[in-house]
């Protein structure tokens, strides 16, 4: 038995330490150079800040843990982590899976749960948007609780330019997803995007590399829709993801001419706008 245990000790440090090294040197330039370029450029962190690092069990989040690990070994200012899983009402399996792959990369995990997923799947309009909306809501406060003062959630950069093309075309708007965001309801507490210039599919290959599988969603809503083929089914994201690779596979700029679009507005050739009170203004006021 001792043996056993023993040996799976070994694999689990194995495994730790290719996901560590493979992040220093093969995947170096795709991953940790554009996760510290977005911290400089968007100055996402402080000396002293303490993060509390947001792990739904997914690739995104767990690179992003691996990723804050490796800043934190730089070590040019002092700062926390804390990483952080909220279960939102995970069956059993699922909560075993995100805990058996936060000890298998040595990130050390603070747990607490919640009932989000009971609540929202008595909701029949927009469930994955008032989820998301409940769970920031029980992020901001126990990371406040654990004396934090900023929560880093793992969107990349293909997240940013999906919900810049979703604004458009499903909520008549132009907006984007911030790197960085102060709460309006917790003094003091403020959102972080830290990759948000890292492409999914560097995180897949970084996933696929070291032969790590992670959780989906796994919430009751999408499990509801998993045996269901209809078109009427599939999610206003991955309509516009797909649209997005088709347009892409035209023309390789279109991402990136996408993303930039939002920092290059020019207010004299828009028709009307919102200021940073969320006060409207026509074009005709200034005419």
């Amino acid at each position: 038995m001792k043996k056993e245990i023993s040996a799976e000790s070994v694999a689990r440090e194995e495994t730790a330490q290719r996901a560590e090294e493979s992040i220093k040197k093969k995947f170096h330039k795709k991953l940790f150079t554009p996760f510290a370029k977005a911290i400089v450029k968007y100055g996402l962190i402080a000396p002293n800040d303490k993060i509390a690092v947001c792990i739904s069990g997914g690739k995104d989040s767990f690179l992003m843990a691996k990723l804050f690990q490796e800043l934190k070994r730089h070590n040019k200012f002092p700062f926390e982590l804390v990483f952080m899983v909220m279960d939102p009402g995970y069956k059993k399996e699922n909560r075993e899976i995100i805990e058996r792959n936060a000890e298998m990369l040595n990130i050390p995990l603070t747990v607490f749960e919640t009932d989000i997923f009971e609540n929202v799947f008595r909701i029949e309009k927009s469930p994955c948007y008032i989820c998301a909306r409940m769970r920031r809501g029980h992020l901001y406060l126990k990371a406040k609780d654990l004396g934090c003062n900023k929560i880093a959630l793992g969107h990349h950069y293909d997240d940013v330019i999906e919900t810049i093309l979703m604004g458009m075309l499903y909520g008549a708007q132009v907006q984007t997803m911030m790197p960085k965001l102060k709460s309006t309801n917790f003094e003091g507490m403020e959102l972080i995007r830290p990759m948000y210039f890292i492409r999914e599919e560097h995180i897949k290959a970084w996933r696929d590399y070291n032969s790590l599988h992670f959780l989906q969603c796994a919430c009751k809503f999408t499990e509801a829709l998993e045996n269901q083929t209809s078109a009427d089914t599939e999610s206003k994201r991955q309509k516009v993801k797909k649209l997005i690779h088709s347009l892409a596979s035209e023309d390789p700029e279109i991402e990136q001419n996408i993303f930039k679009s939002v920092e290059n507005v020019t207010l004299k050739t828009v028709i009307a706008y919102k200021d940073k009170d969320g006060v409207k203004h026509f074009f005709t006021e200034d005419y």
